[in-house]
């Protein structure tokens, strides 16, 4: 495993392939407040690349293109937020995606841990570590561990993809997942406008 630091931006001549995993790092988890810092993502190749972002410019038109290229499938694991955290400070709308949370809720229903930990323990082998999850991802220099556990959290996101999509179709769910993941980009929008904590299909 190589994991490669940037600073600001993707590089000019970086392919990832058809698909790519993303992941991303914030002062906190309440969009108006917390900055975006850190966008981390993988080839599934066992390499990761981890941006540091230039705040407030945000001048990264790479991972801008990469993020609305629709020949690119993007995975994430609760692709909620990290959706709208793009939508609010890189100004694009992220699409193709995929989300592995929302799949392992369709999928396995056999349990209510679907937690990107519990879901890459049972479907790729690997015991995540989440020490760094709090940590200070607007520092100026940021440390090895916090780079080693960005890294960690797209590593893996092609390998859970694709036992989860197994599932998917054994349970004859693919299209109802693909219609979820479809709709993220909107549900991701109705956060940032106002309808975080309301379900606005519900009768009440």
């Amino acid at each position: 495993m190589t994991v490669y630091f940037h600073e600001g931006d993707l590089p000019d001549d970086l392919d990832l392939g058809p698909s790519v995993a993303v992941d991303s790092e914030t002062m906190g988890l309440r969009y108006h407040r917390d900055p975006l810092c850190v966008v981390q993502l993988s080839a599934g190749d066992g390499d990761a690349h981890v941006v540091r972002l230039r705040r407030p410019a945000y001048d990264c038109s790479n991972l801008k293109a990469l993020m609305a290229d629709r020949g690119v499938l993007k995975i994430f694991h609760f692709g909620r937020f990290d959706i709208a955290m793009m939508q609010l400070y890189l100004g694009v709308e992220t699409g193709p995606v995929y989300c592995t949370k929302i799949a392992s809720k369709l999928a396995r229903t056999y349990t209510d841990r679907h937690g990107l930990k519990d879901v890459t323990r049972e479907l790729a082998g690997v015991d995540l570590s989440k020490a760094q999850q709090s940590s200070d991802w607007g520092a100026d220099v940021l440390t090895q561990a916090q780079l080693d556990y960005a890294a960690s959290d797209v590593l893996y996101l092609h390998a859970v993809k694709d036992k989860l999509d197994m599932m998917l179709a054994r349970e004859g769910r693919t299209e109802l997942a693909k219609a979820c993941f479809d709709f993220l980009p909107t549900r991701s929008r109705l956060d940032l406008e106002g309808w975080e904590e309301m379900d606005i299909f519900a009768h009440a």
